[in-house]
Order: structure tokens, then sequence, then C-alpha cells
């Protein structure tokens, strides 16, 4: 009865839940009043854009209202999640020049600024923006020095040790954000939408030597000669400082050239076979990568180059926008002509992420600069910069479409991981939904079940970062509260599909199947407990059921657990929800590998030993997600596990045996407890475990009876 009574609210629940995904995107939290309080006199607020989340900023001079710039809010328009699954929520004012007036951290859930290094570094790391430009080329780095910058193409800014992931997460929000209001409202990039760019054929390939890859325009070069540099600085105070240009004005300088290497024909011809998969390898969809080389006497690397360092005298940018060079080590595996092996030869190949939004059909532009400077103590710097426009053959690339979304590069560049998952879950089903031949030898069993959880633990939680967590309710209650939608769940592909999975399992077997096979934490907990086993602990330390009594007792606690979280996470504006999340040990366990302050540590390995004496007493007892998972769970239709009329009344095996103490007396499975182990399903079918067979097998009357599937 029990189950009928619940069953229309979970189908209700499931049935929001889809939904939402598609009510219209409002991430953000700032209203028309905390905009003017953010913005106070002299800055006037104007009334928020209806096409784009963005609210105009003006000045009163005088009779002229001039505008400063938009304010907007990154979660609106770049929900990049973080390492809690929650996207950092920036308010940043651009002008209308593409600098940075402001740039504010409204909110945040990266442990490393919660609980471990505290808010204030993230907060320093933001303020470094003020007063940049969206047309530099800002990069990040902890060992950065503000001396020599000048001489650079790039502006550095310092990182956060101990926190360089997030903080590039943070970056890339911003960025992209700002990004999206430029070309929108500032016509950057002659306003095309990141989202809708072309991309490589990965179809397209001929084999060809150097000379004909030149042909087929697929190498750029530029030759400059000492008197075009020294042109270039007429006038300035870098004017005749170079004394090789004086001596031989028609030397070579440098001759430098570009070579799209992720487009197939090139390359692979370029590349060795070995080079070739590496990088493809270490490029996502969407990811570029550029093999750029110099010859003569200037190197675009500069003398105190370092591997993994930011080039100082190279950038790239499309559309007047920087786009960022990361160094990709593929350097031994070039295969250039033998004129360009010499002494005066450097080359690298760097990557562009796909966050960065380069059209490959689009022109591009490499900037080589060169610095002079003037006078010994306090030297006057002057930087020239010389452009190459890098233009890839039509029958390279497709162009753009409107059927490109920019959450679909999430799911394209998990491919590999998304396929392996689906193999895993298509495994799984079959496993449950015919499980005669699983159950029918308990060796087979053992070591089928633990190499699953090695899978679950290995796979989808420390490798894929696959653990569902109660911070996906939290997230999803604080978008209704806020007015937004769930759109964002879509950039964690591997959540969506876990979530979906489970979802529709919940109809067939309910809670048990995500609970015992997929859950990292909870496949932890089963090997530790295992592990003890077979090192001898339970010899010394017997493991004991805990009594029933307390045993249904301490099953409520889980959802008591479950109601305060939910009940702080529909305060508005509160984030005490953010300190309860922290009763889960997933994050600490799974999602950081245990690289966290020690607190959650000590928590989190306490609710791993804990399971080693009381059977996944956590799971059991106080896990948020688990209770939410118990409750979805009463939308299950069939009473799935087979039962005798002799189950309980007198045979007792099973319940004995169950781990989860989910089997009650009279022989009923508690299916809101049971974690689909399939213990008792092989005792039942076991004629040397199962009582009555037993007794049938010894020529005893006792009528065995199996009561089949029927519907809860």
């Amino acid at each position: 009865m029990a189950s009928t009574r619940w069953r229309p609210l979970a189908v209700w629940l499931l049935t929001l839940l889809a939904c939402l995904f598609f009510l219209p995107a409002r991430a953000g939290v700032m209203d028309a009043a905390s905009m003017k309080q953010a913005f106070p006199l002299p800055l006037v607020v104007g009334e928020k854009d209806k096409a784009l989340p963005v609210w105009p900023i003006y000045k009163q001079e005088a009779t002229e209202t001039i505008l400063v710039g938009y304010a907007f809010e990154s979660i609106d328009l770049a929900p990049l999640p973080g390492f809690s699954g929650v996207p950092v929520n920036l308010l940043v004012l651009l002008d209308s020049q593409g600098g940075f007036r402001d740039v504010r951290v409204l909110s945040q859930h990266e442990p490393v600024f919660l609980d471990g290094l505290g808010p204030e570094p993230l907060e320093k790391f933001v303020a470094q923006y003020k007063g940049l430009n969206l047309k530099q080329h800002v990069k990040i780095d902890s060992r950065a020095k503000s001396a020599g910058q000048d001489a650079s193409a790039n502006v550095i800014i310092d990182g956060v040790a101990k926190a360089t992931a997030s903080v590039r997460i943070v970056n890339q929000s911003l960025m992209s954000s700002a990004l999206a209001v430029a070309r929108a409202k500032m016509g950057f990039a002659e306003g095309r939408d990141p989202s809708l760019i072309g991309r490589i054929r990965e179809d397209v390939f001929e084999p060809l030597d150097f000379n004909a890859l030149q042909r087929a325009e697929l190498v750029t070069r530029q030759t400059l000669r000492n008197r075009d540099v020294e042109a270039a600085f007429a006038g300035s105070v870098g004017e005749g400082q170079d004394e090789e240009a004086r001596r031989n004005p028609g030397g070579l300088f440098t001759e430098w050239m570009v070579l799209h290497l992720n487009v197939p024909t090139v390359g692979r011809n370029i590349l060795t076979e070995k080079g070739w998969r590496y990088l493809k390898t270490w490029i996502e969809p969407g990811d570029h990568a550029f093999l750029v080389a110099t010859r003569g006497r200037y190197s675009f690397v500069g003398e105190d180059y370092q591997g993994g360092a930011v080039p100082t005298r190279l950038t790239l940018s499309q559309g007047g926008l920087p786009i960022e060079l990361r160094d990709l080590d593929v350097d031994d595996k070039i295969r250039l002509p033998e004129d360009w092996r010499g002494a005066d030869v450097h080359w690298k190949v760097f990557k562009v992420i796909s966050q960065a939004s380069l059209d490959p059909t689009q022109p591009m532009k490499f900037a080589l600069s060169v610095t002079r400077e003037k006078g010994l103590i306090l030297p006057e710097k002057v930087r020239k910069e010389f452009e190459m426009e890098i233009q890839l053959p039509e029958d390279y690339a497709i162009p753009s479409g409107n059927e490109q979304q920019s959450w679909k590069t999430s799911w394209t560049g998990r491919k590999l991981d998304l396929s392996v998952l689906a193999v895993g879950l298509a495994l799984l089903t079959v496993m449950l939904a015919r499980p005669a031949w699983l159950v029918r030898d308990e060796r087979r069993m053992r070591w089928v079940r633990n190499a699953y959880l090695l899978y679950t633990l290995g796979f989808i939680g420390w490798f894929a970062q696959g653990q569902l967590s109660i911070v996906n309710l939290t997230g999803i209650l604080q978008a209704i509260v806020n007015g937004r939608s769930l759109g964002f769940l879509l950039y964690d592909p591997m959540t969506v599909l876990l979530w979906g999975y489970a979802a529709l399992t919940f109809f067939v077997w309910g809670r048990g199947t995500f609970c015992g096979w997929l859950c990292p934490f909870g496949a932890l907990q089963d090997l530790i407990s295992q592990l003890a086993g077979y090192l001898g602990v339970y010899k010394k330390w017997k493991r004991r059921a805990v009594p029933r009594v307390w045993d249904r007792r301490l099953k409520g606690v889980k959802y008591v657990v479950l109601a305060v979280i939910v009940a702080l996470a529909l305060i508005p504006g509160s984030n005490l929800v953010d300190s309860a999340v922290e009763v889960e040990p997933f994050k600490t366990a799974i999602t950081l590998a245990f690289v966290r302050s020690w607190p959650f540590v000590v928590w989190a390995v306490a609710m791993v030993l804990l399971s080693v004496f009381v059977y996944k007493g956590y799971c059991r007892y106080l896990c948020p997600l688990g209770a939410t998972m118990a409750i979805l769970g009463r939308a299950r239709l069939l009473r799935w596990i087979p039962r005798r009329v002799e189950c309980g009344q007198p045979c007792q095996t099973c319940r004995h045996r169950c781990a989860y103490q989910a089997i009650e007396p009279q022989g009923q499975i508690d299916y809101n407890e049971c974690f689909q182990c399939m213990d008792c399903v092989a005792i039942h079918d076991s004629d040397t475990r199962c009582a009555p067979l037993i007794s049938a097998r010894k020529g005893q009357t006792i009528p065995i009876r199996t009561i089949k599937e029927q519907v809860a």
C-alpha cells in the first residue's frame, strides 16, 4: 500500500524534472534593485536587455547620457561547471571598448575556495582583471612577475597556487561570457555567435610532401629581412638599435611559418604516425593544434623560453579577439624538410582549446612581436608586431551551422567516456534483467560483481568523475528558486546519462540499481569491506548486524538529513546548504581523490572505515542521496525478486544473509532499502543453500511454490 501511495508523487517529480529542462534560461540572481546597489550613482542602470541577459550602464555628463558599458552575470552566458558541479558566478562590467571596468565574485562552490584557501584568494584573482581589455592576451601564471611584461605580447596575471584548475575555469567563464557580450553588443568578431562555428573535416586526407602542402595553400610563410624590421621601427626610440640590421639590411631577420596540424592532410603528413596518434589523444573536438616554426636570427620562443610557458613573442587572434595558445609537447614527432632542421630553426606545437571558439573557416591572425629598448637604467621600450593571416582552404573545413550549440561540445568531447559508460550500463541491464546465469555459480557472481564495482569506482568515479551527488539535487532546487532552467546540467554529460539511467530503473528495480551498482563511493565501501575480510579483520573483530529496532530507526536518519538539506537549498540567498552538503563524503573521496583539507579527509575516511564494521553504514543510515533514490524508487512497478511461500515461514536463510537488513522476518523484501546485490536471488535458486530446495532434494514433502514477478 505504501508503494502505491508514493508512486504518483515519484512519477510527478520525475516529470517535473524532465520539463524543467525546457524552461527559459535565467540563471542569474541579480535584479534591478541589486544592480543599482552594485553600481550606484553617478552610474545609472538601464533596463535589462530582452534578447541578451545584460544591463546597460550609463553615466550622466552635463546634459548628455553616455553609455559606460554592460553589466552581466557570467552564469547567464557561460555556465561552466566547477569541481562541485556548480558554475562560478561573476558580476562583470564591460565597457564599450571591451575593457573590464569591474569583476566581482557573486557566488562560488569550489571546494578549494570554500574550506581550503578560503574565498579571499579568488577575490584577489578576479580583481586583477580590472583595467584589462578583451583584446589583450591574458595569461595565468602562478609564477608571474610584473617585470618584463612590457616586452611581452601577453598580459600575465597571477594564478592561485593549489587552485590552478579552478582559476582556469573562472578565467574561461569570464572570458567566454564577456566575449559573448562583446560580439553581440560591440561588434567584436563581426558579431558571430561563438557557439556557431565551423569545424575541421576529418574525412579529407591526401598524402602530400611538404612542397605539395605549400601548393595546396596549407603552409603559410612569411620572410622578414632586416630592413623590413628596421622600417617598422622608423621614427621610434627603437630605430637604429639593431647593429646587425644596420650592417646587413638585406640579411634574414626571420622566416616563419604556421601549419594547422589537426587538419588530417597536414597533420598526418607532417607528424609521424606516433605523433598523429598522440595529437589525436590530446585534442578534443573543437580544439585546434598549430605548428609554428622560425628560422633565422630571431625566434618566436625567445632566449628565456621554457617548455610549458606562455610564448611572449607570439599571439593569435581572430576577428580582433585574442585566443590563448597552449604548449603541446609533440616536438620530437615532427617531420620537416631538411632546410628546416638547422641550428637556427625552432618549432613548437600549440593547442587552442574548444572554449576559445576558434572558427577554422574564418581568417586567423598570428603576430610575431619584436621589442627594442633604448637606455640603460630606465630603458624606454617599444614593440612592433608583424602579422601573418591564416586562411584554411574551404575544402578542408565545414562552415558553421545553426544546429551547433555550445553545450554539445561537452558531449562530443567525451564521446569515448560516454561510449564506455553506455556499454557498462547495457551490460548491467542484461545482468539484472536475466540474472540466472550470474547467480547460478556463487564464485562467478562474486567475481563479476567485484569486477563491476571496480569499473564503477575506477572509471565512473575517479576517471570520468561521474559520481552523482546531493549537490545535483540542490543545484536543481536553487535553479528553480532563482527562476532559471536546468540547461546548465547539459554541460556535464556523464551526470545526465547516469541520472537518466537511474530514473528509468526506478520504474523497474527501484533505488538498488544505482546504490548497489553505480555509486562509486558505495563501490569503495563494498570493496574495502571485502578487503578487510581478506586481511582477517573479521577474525579479530566480528562484524555484527545492527539490532532490528535500531536498524529501523537509523534508516530514518537519512531522510532527516535530506529534509534539512532541501530546506536550506530553498532559502533564497543562503549559503548554509554549501556546508550542509558536506555530510556527503563523495566530493572528498571520489571527485578530489582525498586531496583536500584534513577535516574532510578524516570524515570521508571515517565513513569508509565505518563500512568495515557496519556494512555500508553511511549508505544505509546517513546518505541524503540514498534517501532521494529511495523516495524516487517508490515508482518501482515490479516485485522483481522471486520469493517462495516458505520465505520467512519457516525459512530465514535470506534474511540472515542480507547484509543490508532489507528482508522482513515474514520474508518480504523492503525494496526501499534493497541494494540489489542479488545474494538472496542466488540463495533462492541454489539447491545447496535454499532450505525448501534442500528439503525437496532429500525427498521431504514440503511444498515449494515460487511467487513470480508481479505488480507491486
